[in-house]
Formats: C-alpha cells, structure tokens, sequence
C-alpha cells in the first residue's frame, strides 16, 4: 500500500515551502511566493504520469489521470489549496517528526518552553503509537492543506503505479489563495470538466462535511473628534468609547469561544483605533441562511440607532457577504457523500459526518455547479503554532481517495 517514508517525505517537502497568503493584496495570487510550490507541483504531477498539467496565469493547477476502463462512468475531481494561513506566520518551517507518540506532552521549543500536550489538545490521546508531525513551535505547519495536496499527489501516483485498481477519468485541482476567501473565484468549473469533486481539506480522520457556515465580513468605521482634553467639555468625541458601546450592544455569547456545533456567532478579529477613527472588523457566521440575514440585520439597527442617538452619522458598516452553506447543492445529489462514506467505511474509518466551522472551497465551488464535499486530511490546531497531523491518518485519507475513484467505477458501470 502507501509507502509511509515516502509520503512523509513529500510533506515534509511541500511544507518547508513558504505559501502565506496575504488577505490585504487584491492580487491573483495574493502572494508571488505560492508560485514556487505550484511550479514544483507541475513538475512533480507530469513525472508521475499525469496528463493535461495546465499552470494557469492565476495559479490553478489542474491535471488529468484518465480512465483505464471502457466503459463511461462520471469524471470526479479531488481538490486541496497551495496557501498557508496569514494568521500565523509559514516562513522557515521547521517539522518534528514523533514516532511511536507516547501519550505525553511534546516539547515544540525547549528555549521558548511551548509545549504540545494533551491536557489541552485532548485529540492528540487519538493518536498514541502513531507517527505525529508538528512545528518547533515558531510558526504554523501548513497541513492545512498541504497534507491534502500530499494525498492527492500521494493517492495518483498509486493509481498510475497500479493499473489494476479500476477507474475513470480523475480531475485534480490545487488551489491558491483559499485561506483569505479567494480560493474558488476564479476557479474554472467548465475547464475542470468534472461531475463532481471532493476538497481534502478536513482535520481529523474521519471528517465528512456537506455543510458550512453562511460567511459575510463587517467592517464598522467610527469617526470621533479630537479636542484637548483639558478644554473637551461638550465638544470632544472619543471614537473608542464609541466603538467600546457599539461592541456591548452585540450578544455577549455569540462569539466563537462560546459557540459550537450550529450556534452561529459574530467575531471581532481586528481593532485598532484612536480618538478621532476606530476601525472595528468582524466575521459573521451562521449556518441557519435566516439566521445569518438576523445577524447582518442587527448590526445595521445598531449602527442606525446609534447614530440616531448622537444625531450624527458617526457610525459606517460596510458589510460584504463571502460564502453560503453549501448544503442547498449537495442535498439533491446525496449520492457523492454516500460514496465517501461507504469507502471510509470500508477502510475501517468511522465517518464523522458534520457541519464545517467555516467554509472550504467547496461552498463557493458547489454555488459554481461543482458539488464538491469535503474530506478529512488529517491535521488538528491549524492556523497556529500547534497544529500537528498523524502520518497514519494522511495514509488513510490517501486510501480514501484511491477507494472513491474505485467505487466509482465499479457503482456506475
């Protein structure tokens, strides 16, 4: 079967190459950088015996294993992003590797004393006597998703190696720019040609997800006034106390550290102000499409009544819908999460089928005519110094997409 050395090679190959992307540049893709693992990728996919390896000028990189059948059964797709997350920074990685994992704390960084240990991460007990990868402890890993750009790469190569296991035409896509919203706008469905697709870009093995939040952004501007303060009296206004009252007027337990499952929330990830300009930004999430319009809604009766109140526009919100949920394209076509789960199945994998805790490609590809559910590929803690993947669980999601493309060749013929 998969080849452990090999594979953790060629993660260990992938991740070590810087790919941030970077959410305040408008450009296609956000950051020159995620060219050099995508060119390294183009090569590595025409060695291996891929077909029709297109680079496009925006950084897609799509190619072909055709069908060793004679019969015609549906194209699928497996699709995983090049980019790392700007949350935490992707320069200089450094992957430890913990074979035979005993159950105990792991010392990522001795000097800094950060510690990776289950009395916090819980799910690492999951994986005793298994090989675990993590950082030093100084930046993010990037198996979100580069493990799920290893399995692709990983799972195709099996099939070219193994013409024995039958199937049709396989259609792969290696995104850019997914970690800052981008990742499917300018993603060619007709070129990719594909009935339907799966993202690996889940966390932990068994993950099966059709469903994601509805996600829009909210930027709330406020403009005070600067006077000195020893002559301020009626004539200044403090745009931070502005800022402190609109953020009190939010529910106190909608916010991510208090919410799970498919308890919505309002999340202010950034504030920077003074007394004259507060900038406030927040995510809105919810996977309730009512819900989540109530919760645009409230934002916007906040700010009119507030500026009602000071009988001054001193208040703008500029918000900006991102992703829907997924679930309205992939419920009529059940068929593909069944797929997956039947191979997992098989595989003696539990399926963990849930709603997503954010979005993937695959919402905004599903809205585009690519259903497109989403996979486990391995990892946990993305987006911080702590995330880590099993090297078992990557095998196993590798198996997974070798089994879909099997299973479907022998459901539809």
């Amino acid at each position: 079967m998969i080849q452990k050395q090999q594979l953790i090679n060629r993660f260990i190959k992938y991740v070590t190459i810087d790919t941030e992307s970077d959410p305040n540049n408008p450009a296609f893709p956000s950051t020159e950088k995620q060219w050099n693992l995508a060119n390294i990728l183009a090569k590595e996919l025409q060695r291996i015996g891929l077909q029709d390896v297109t680079l496009d000028k925006n950084c897609y990189l799509m190619a072909s294993l055709p069908s060793n059948i004679n019969y015609k059964v549906p194209t699928i797709g497996f699709i995983a992003h090049i980019d790392t997350s700007p949350d935490f920074t992707g320069a200089n990685v450094q992957p430890q590797i913990i074979e035979n994992y005993d159950g105990k704390d792991i010392v990522l960084n001795s000097d800094e004393n950060i510690i990776l240990s289950p009395d916090y991460f819980e799910d690492l007990l999951q994986y005793k006597g298994q090989t675990i990868i993590t950082t030093d402890g100084t930046t993010l890993l990037g198996a979100d998703d580069k493990a799920g750009v290893t399995e692709i790469v990983s799972a195709m190569e099996y099939l070219v190696q193994h013409p024995e296991i039958k199937h049709g035409t396989i259609r792969i896509c290696f995104t850019p720019d997914e970690e800052v919203g981008k990742g499917a706008h300018l993603f060619d469905v007709e070129k990719f040609n594909a009935e339907w697709a799966y993202t690996m870009d889940g966390s932990q093995i068994g993950e099966l997800e059709y469903e994601n939040f509805n996600a829009a952004s909210a930027k709330v501007t406020i403009t005070g006034k600067i006077v000195h303060p020893g002559y301020a009296k009626g004539k200044m206004i403090n745009s931070m106390l502005i800022a402190n009252e609109f953020m009190s007027k939010l529910p106190i337990n909608d916010v991510p550290e208090k919410t799970r499952g498919y308890e919505g929330f309002f999340h202010l990830h950034d504030i920077n102000g003074n007394v004259e300009k507060t900038v406030l930004e927040y995510i809105i999430r919810d996977h309730d499409f009512l819900l989540f319009e109530n919760r645009k809604e409230l934002l916007l009766k906040i700010v009119n009544e507030m500026n009602k109140k000071y009988n001054s526009a001193l208040i703008n919100i500029d918000i900006k819908d991102q992703y829907f949920n997924m679930k309205e394209k992939i419920t009529p076509v059940m068929h593909i999460v069944d797929i997956a789960e039947e191979v997992m199945t098989d595989l003696g994998i539990k399926p963990l089928i849930k709603a997503i805790r954010g979005g993937t490609d695959g919402s905004q590809l599903s809205f585009k005519g690519l259903p497109c559910p989403n996979i486990f590929a391995g990892g946990h803690n993305f987006h911080g110094r702590f995330e880590y993947v099993p090297v078992e669980s990557m095998i196993k999601a590798t198996e997974v997409i070798i089994g879909i493309a099997n299973k479907v060749a022998t459901k539809f013929k």
